[in-house]
């Protein structure tokens, strides 16, 4: 399978500068420890000269490359050669505009944007970089692909694998940390899934250590040609807003992957001169896994230009080692404790201005309960942007009449049981799933009406709540 002859991989450090080419499978730099980036000598590339260009693929949606929300966008990650490409037709997701939700989080008509990747294919937005990511892996004749997952990542990859069908999936999950929405993709694709007793950081440290002794091709977000793919998320936002770049792009927070990508795709953008201008960024954690914002906000880590201070976060995870203390939010897709593209992440925010905020499990399912109210509905964990704009907008931080995208990034039945919890009647059933993270409160809840079967009863009860 071809790849790119002027696509290469590079350390991220600037002190380091380590280059190979897209043919060889890493997720470090061998010299120095530090993540790659992937790198394009875009002189010799085909890059138009306007995002414009890419509205004349829109009725060549017959051919795969384009009918592909990641590869109609190939001129801007072309690492693999269009006929190498592994695509199921992800990234057919919409920008939805809701003033309902706007109202929530306090912005004037017109100017909350909402981008809904839990559209894509196996529900939710790991499917644009396992396109990417499985592209590079057919290439260089990978036989077995693995990862460690709080559940989305392992939907994604057992449905590629089923797709390809020359790849083995192997998926490693904490224990007692996964939806069974997402549980039930996995096992249903038909991808080995082995059970550790330990949290998705446990997971993690394992899947990378027996990828690198089996020879294993490993597709969490430290794979940098999953950034790749992921990076297209911001070009459809662009699309959809007619090119015009949005005031802010929210995104929860987790192994920190979406916003590495984010960053990377405006740098690209901006140093190509397709856009003039770069949005803000804004990375929400959930509360009860909240290492970015206590590394950046509260301890002051910063990019520094590559220079890092690392031993800010070294000092922080022995902390947390000697507490004990392990990630624990409802919203599961971003319950991690160390995310592995932490330096990555710092970067995308000296680039693009950011912040970083935390909110509670309480704020992050009153949200959640919004956006389902708006009629469009998201995982726990997508809610955390929702929460996080509505927070930034109390601080002041996001003015009212700014153009805000948040980034929903799982669909609204990746995690039933949390959304049937926080609506439900039975307080026994709100205490063991929700009571024990912290949420008190339904503020927003849309229960069950319970009534005798009775047609005048009914009736009354129609009247009566309707």
């Amino acid at each position: 399978m071809p790849l790119s002859d002027f696509a290469f991989q590079r350390c991220i450090s600037p002190a380091c500068g380590y280059t190979c080419g897209v043919e060889e499978v890493r997720v470090a730099c061998p010299q120095c420890g530090d993540l790659l980036d992937v790198l394009y000598d875009w002189n010799r590339g085909a890059v138009p000269k306007s995002l414009r260009w890419f509205e004349e693929t829109w009725s060549r949606r017959h051919e795969p490359l384009r009918f592909s929300g990641v590869w109609r966008f190939h001129e801007l990650l072309p690492f693999a050669k269009p006929e190498s490409v592994v695509t199921v037709g992800e990234g057919q997701t919409i920008l939805h505009q809701s003033d309902s939700i706007g109202s929530f989080v306090g912005m004037k008509p017109g100017r909350l944007y909402l981008q809904h990747e839990g559209m894509n294919p196996s529900g939710s937005f790991k499917d644009n970089g396992m396109s990417a990511a499985f592209t590079h892996a057919r290439a260089t004749g990978a036989k077995r692909a693995a990862c460690a997952s709080t559940g989305n990542t392992s939907a994604s990859l057992a449905m590629y694998c089923a797709s390809v069908r020359t790849i083995k999936g192997v998926i490693f999950i904490g224990s007692g940390k996964i939806s069974y929405g997402k549980l039930s993709q996995a096992l249903d694709y038909g991808a080995l899934t082995i059970q550790i007793a330990g949290d998705f950081d446990d997971a993690m440290a394992r899947v990378q250590e027996v990828s690198r002794d089996l020879g294993i091709y490993l597709v969490n977000s430290v794979n940098p040609f999953r950034l790749e793919g992921q990076k297209t998320i911001m070009f459809r936002v662009l699309e959809a807003l007619r090119w015009e770049v949005p005031d802010w792009i929210v995104v929860p927070g987790g192994n920190l992957g979406n916003s590495s990508a984010f960053g990377k795709a405006f740098a690209e953008l901006k140093a190509l001169g397709l856009v003039d201008r770069v949005p803000r960024l804004a990375v929400i954690n959930a509360s009860g896994a909240d290492t970015l914002y206590e590394l950046y906000e509260r301890r002051g880590l910063r990019w520094n230009g590559g220079q890092a201070n690392m031993s800010i976060a070294d000092h922080y995870f022995k902390e947390l080692d000697q507490l004990g203390r392990k990630a624990n939010t409802i919203a599961s897709a971003i319950e991690i404790n160390r995310p592995v593209n932490l330096r990555k992440c710092l970067r995308a925010l000296d680039d693009l201005q950011g912040v970083v905020r935390q909110v509670s499990d309480q704020e992050i399912l009153d949200a959640k309960a919004k956006v389902g109210a708006g009629g469009i509905g998201c995982e726990p964990a997508s809610a955390a942007s929702v929460a996080g704009a509505r927070l930034l907008r109390d601080q002041g931080v996001i003015s009212a009449d700014e153009r805000v995208v948040c980034i929903l990034t799982g669909h609204q039945l990746k995690d039933p049981t949390a959304t049937v919890a926080y609506h439900t009647t039975d307080q026994e059933q709100f205490n063991k799933v929700l009571g024990s993270r912290g949420v008190r409160r339904a503020s927003f809840a849309n229960r069950a009406v319970a009534v005798p079967n009775d047609l005048g009863e009914i009736v009354k009860a129609i009247n009566l709540y309707s």
